[in-house]
């Protein structure tokens, strides 16, 4: 009896070692990361999901300055384009923001290429995404798919264990395992981006009258309400909150300016990225309804799950119509 003990014991802690062993690697991988223009730690590091002197450790940096092309050592793991991978369907196959992986990647396109490596930024101490159906092809997958393989393993274990004598002690560890990536701190948030950079991210708008931090200028708020007003003035206001909103995102992205008026006035070879700006309607003054949903899309609410375009349905221009759709909101369509 006691060497059916012993041996469920050393079992089940053989399981728990090699499931900390497996996630441990699956989250300290280090893939690498190229910079861009408009990149700074702080922006990086929330990509991945790590804080600013994790990444100055990593790199063995003495500041915070960076060269555009510059590699940077990131902690995530990484998954191999195969045939038929979309940047999309790897986002949701591994249950991240699509937004998220296109920053980790810089990758603004639909093309990919078949053996491509892409990062894949998971917070540390979740479960990675890679679906359970995928675990029997655990050799070769990415660390994501090696840490829910490794939970299984533990709970399989467990329950094995514990359903042959429930009067026996199981092996439990004092604490969670302590993985190198660590949640980002407000400490690191306030490391490498002025105040004037941060933006409110409440979920809601605030109540009438109740004070909130007002990290956006007036210059802000009465440009991007005059866009919302010259874009969806008929539109419901859940619409009319998302057009704010995808300005927020192309704020936020690395591939676009970096604050409401640059992203408003963007031009790209020849052409204003906003149809009010050309056409003049742009000037037009807001009215208190528009001016309402700039404020809630300053203050972070989202209803496009970072979209970062916009179109109405009578739109017939094949290259926004070809991008992922996010929602659709009235007439209006938000796409990745």
């Amino acid at each position: 009896m006691m060497k059916s003990k012993r041996m469920k014991s050393i079992l089940l802690k053989a399981g728990f070692a090699l499931g900390l062993s497996l996630a441990i690697s699956a989250h300290a991988y280090a893939a690498t990361y190229t910079t861009v223009s408009g990149d700074s730690l702080y922006k990086i590091s929330q990509i991945y999901y790590t804080t600013v002197d994790n990444l100055m450790n990593r790199n063995n940096l003495t500041n915070y300055s960076l060269d555009i092309g510059q590699t940077l050592n990131v902690p995530s793991s990484t998954h191999t384009v195969q045939r038929g991978d979309t940047l999309f369907f790897i986002a949701q196959r591994y249950k991240i923001p699509f937004n998220t992986i296109r920053r980790a990647n810089n990758i603004y396109t639909d093309e990919l290429h078949i053996g491509q490596i892409v990062n894949v930024p998971q917070p540390a101490g979740l479960t990675a995404g890679a679906p359970l159906s995928d675990l029997s092809a655990v050799s070769g997958t990415s660390g994501a798919a090696l840490t829910s393989a490794a939970d299984t393993l533990i709970s399989a274990l467990a329950s094995a264990v514990s359903s042959e004598s429930s009067s026996e002690p199981s092996f439990e560890p004092s604490s969670e395992p302590s993985f190198e990536v660590a949640p980002l701190s407000d400490s690191a948030a306030a490391t490498d981006t002025p105040p004037a950079a941060k933006i409110n991210t409440a979920e809601s708008e605030p109540a009438a009258g109740e004070a909130v931090e007002t990290a956006y200028s007036a210059s802000d708020l009465d440009l991007l309400s005059r866009l919302i007003m010259a874009e969806a003035q008929a539109e419901p206001y859940d619409a009319k909150v998302a057009v704010g909103a995808v300005v927020m995102n192309r704020v936020k992205a690395g591939s676009f300016p970096d604050s409401v008026s640059d992203v408003i006035y963007q031009n790209i070879n020849g052409y204003y990225q906003f149809t009010p700006v050309v056409n003049g309607w742009i000037d037009k003054p807001a009215n208190a309804d528009c001016i309402k949903a700039a404020k809630a899309a300053l203050s972070g609410v989202d209803p496009t799950n970072e979209s970062l375009f916009y179109y109405d349905n009578t739109t017939t221009n094949p290259w926004i119509l070809a991008k992922p759709v996010s929602t659709k909101i009235g007439n209006m369509v938000y796409a990745y």
